[in-house]
């Protein structure tokens, strides 16, 4: 009786880990720690309008 108590309690503390493990390798990807997101360079050139011609 003892073994199937172990053997289940075995199955649920696996499952729990698989879950926690999968959270934190969520969380680090996420917050881009893993290479999730990707910072792009964005190139921005601002230019005065020119004069309008008087004629």
């Amino acid at each position: 009786m003892s073994e199937e108590n172990s053997t289940g309690s075995n199955l649920i503390w696996a499952i729990a880990m698989i879950i926690i493990v999968a959270i934190i390798a969520g969380a680090l990807y996420y917050s881009g720690f893993l290479g999730g997101t990707k910072k792009e360079k964005i190139d921005i050139n601002i230019s005065a309008p020119s004069a309008p011609n008087s004629r």
